[in-house]
């Protein structure tokens, strides 16, 4: 017998490593397998991933599922890729990589941003002539703190230029996958955004823009070719059919980011509907109906990966990655004082210590800037720590810190979301890792004093995106139903008890960068 349905094959290139996982074309997930791979931090500022190790992590990912023999492998149609966002992987003319990956958490680039940025006069560090021009045609302009693709391409160009001269193509994380799967050098006309070389004012026919590029100083030949976000990328490669067992009339249709795939993968597909991510890094997005920046706060519309709509963009630098480094590097952490053995539902056991810890954690503050900062600021010197400890702090007060700082910079970044957006955002979609923690979830709700839902399997929210995207393209749903596939789990409200003590720490913790941006600037610029 012959099935009806078919299947998405879907794949999210996460900065921990890949999830590979099978969707029926209307949304149902039907198993999923994870690889982890290694992130390489360096001094300088440095951030970088091997994409072999990509390629190589999604292949036996993608093995393992497909040999669980869950349906028949002819049925699947199609892959959907997503993945990480702002990353740079410079490739030959034979489609290899020339190097490391370059990845969103990267700054080596800052100095290079500031030089073409710069000007006589400045605004924040942008010339007007200038900063106009790209907000004009893109919707934003490049990071200063350099974090963006065009600050890696350039960095390269300076720094590296053998690897810059042999370069054929630079290629976001996603698009370098995309390459692996058929061959084929291309972009999507949401994951080339960030390299602030692209006229996006006529939605539906973004391209690149010749002043930008003169300005940038690259070479426009290294750029790749563009295609909506919609679009098919090319049949898969024979070779990947047959080592993965799949037939080769499977399509691959071109990635989205990570960020515009979360908003689809969780149900925020209608204007002003807004969702919260907490991963390794966090966000808070809404699509809507305009093109509009707010550069001080790195908060810009950009295109969305659903056709002809423009998705309101931001990124804050460290969310689960506070709670990681606090098991990693404090609690559990391996010298002279343990053997770094960490139990294996450790991020429970924080659950459960934080429920029993009083709301404002003794008035301890944590700030989450480990890695400097995006979102409400554009600041790449700026770091965390615990703010106002005393005798009798303890480590119960530091866990349920850690949470309650990552949602003060939420609730930061919230206030800036709805300026622009001119409008209160009545409820908020929380996905992601996060999403899991329950006692998380109420914390965002009382600190943004916002209802919280915390929508059906939060952590698949990459992939579930990517997945409906692509079976929107391929014409399986519509877009308008894609809200009735994500499903809420729980709503969070706020706690009125805890009201009091959360504006005031939040207060406090807005008042501590302001007091210190000119310290930690000192301190890290070198």
């Amino acid at each position: 017998m012959i099935s009806k349905e078919k299947y998405i094959l879907a794949m999210d290139l996460g900065t921990s490593g890949p999830k590979v996982a099978l969707f029926s074309s209307q949304g149902e997930m039907l198993g999923s397998e994870f690889e982890e791979t290694k992130l390489l931090l360096f001094s300088d500022g440095g951030a970088e991933q091997s994409p072999d190790d990509w390629w190589d992590a999604i292949q036996r990912a993608a093995k393992r599922l497909l040999s669980r023999c869950l349906f028949a492998n002819e049925d699947i149609v199609a892959i959907a890729i997503t993945g990480q966002w702002a990353g740079t992987v410079a490739v030959d003319k034979e489609g290899s990589a020339l190097g490391n990956a370059i990845i969103w958490m990267d700054s080596r680039g800052g100095p290079q941003i500031q030089q073409i940025a710069g000007g006589a006069l400045n605004i924040q560090g942008y010339s007007p002539i200038k900063l106009f021009q790209w907000i004009r045609l893109t919707g934003g302009a490049p990071a200063i703190a350099g974090k963006d693709p065009i600050a890696h391409i350039l960095y390269l160009k300076h720094n590296r230029p053998d690897i810059y001269q042999q370069t054929f193509k630079f290629l976001e994380p996603i698009d370098y996958i995309g390459l692996r799967l058929t061959g084929r050098f291309a972009a999507s006309f949401d994951s080339i955004s960030l390299h602030w070389l692209t006229d996006n004012r006529d939605i539906r026919n973004v391209r690149y823009d010749s002043r930008l590029i003169r300005m940038s100083g690259i070479d426009a030949s290294k750029l790749p070719h563009l295609q909506p976000a919609n679009s098919t990328l090319g049949f898969l490669l024979p070779r990947v059919a047959r080592a993965w067992g799949l037939t080769e009339n499977v399509q691959v249709v071109i990635g989205s980011p990570d960020v515009h795939s979360a908003a689809v993968g969780s149900g925020t597909v209608r204007d002003f509907e807004t969702h919260l991510y907490i991963g390794t890094s966090a966000w808070i997005t809404c699509h809507v109906p305009f093109k509009k920046t707010d550069l001080t706060h790195s908060i810009a519309a950009l295109p969305s990966a659903i056709p002809g709509r423009y998705l309101l963009t931001d990124a804050q630098e460290c969310a689960g990655a506070c709670l990681q480094s606090l098991r990693d590097n404090i609690l559990f952490h391996r010298d002279a004082l343990s053997n770094g053995e960490k139990p294996a539902n450790a991020y429970k056991l924080f659950d459960q210590i934080t429920e029993r810890t009083p709301a404002g954690s003794g008035k301890l503050i944590f700030l989450p800037w480990l890695y400097g900062e995006r979102a409400p600021v554009d600041d790449r010197f700026v770091r965390g720590g615990f703010f106002n400890l005393s005798l009798q702090t303890t480590r119960e007060h530091m866990v349920r810190a850690v949470f309650e700082g990552v949602a003060y910079n939420s609730r930061w970044l919230l206030g800036y979301v709805e300026r622009l957006i001119g409008r209160r955002a009545e409820a908020v979609n929380m996905v992601g890792g996060g999403a899991k923690s329950d006692i998380w979830c109420q914390i965002h709700a009382d600190v943004m004093d916002r209802p919280i839902r915390q929508m059906k399997d939060p952590i698949e929210v990459n992939v579930r995106g990517a997945a409906l995207l692509a079976s929107a393209a391929l014409g399986f749903i519509q877009y308008d139903d894609i809200v009735s596939r994500v499903p809420v789990a729980k709503t969070y409200t706020p706690n009125p008890d805890n009201r009091k003590i959360y504006d005031e720490l939040f207060r406090e913790f807005t008042a501590i960068y302001e007091s210190n941006k000119k310290i930690f600037a000192r301190l890290n610029r070198n």
